[in-house]
């Protein structure tokens, strides 16, 4: 399993990685994409969703079962990864890269402070 040190974690599963702008990108852990199995569809949040750090804002769906993906912060949907819609496999594949769920402009990206380091959720998983 892979969990980059750059960035975040929940312990819901899912990544954050702070850009430019308080724009927060998210999608899920490999761990996580490891325990569905193959991922089958993906529906993202819309764009211009408000979307509250620990709630759902988006779903995955796997040969095994459906899943809430929650946002990792509080803020407002400004990209979505239209991929997923033909290739929902790319959270499979990359989950840190091209299979990324959204980007959130974060209204308060201190809220990042409260998710977990690399190893912190290395720790939590294993």
């Amino acid at each position: 399993m892979q969990y980059p040190e750059e960035l975040k974690y929940s312990a819901s599963h899912e990544w954050a990685s702070l850009g430019d702008n308080n724009h927060v990108r998210m999608g899920i852990s490999d761990f996580a994409q490891d325990a569905l199995g193959d991922v089958v569809y993906v529906d993202v949040p819309e764009m211009g969703a408000v979307v509250v750090a620990g709630e759902a804002c988006s779903e995955v769906e796997s040969t095994k079962s459906v899943s809430d993906v929650h946002a990792p912060v509080s803020g407002t949907i400004v990209a979505v990864n239209e991929a997923l819609d033909t290739k929902p496999e790319l959270v499979n594949t990359d989950p840190y890269g091209e299979g990324w769920f959204a980007v959130i402009e974060a209204s308060d990206p201190s809220e990042l402070e409260a998710l977990l380091t690399a190893a912190g959720y290395e720790a939590s998983v294993s």
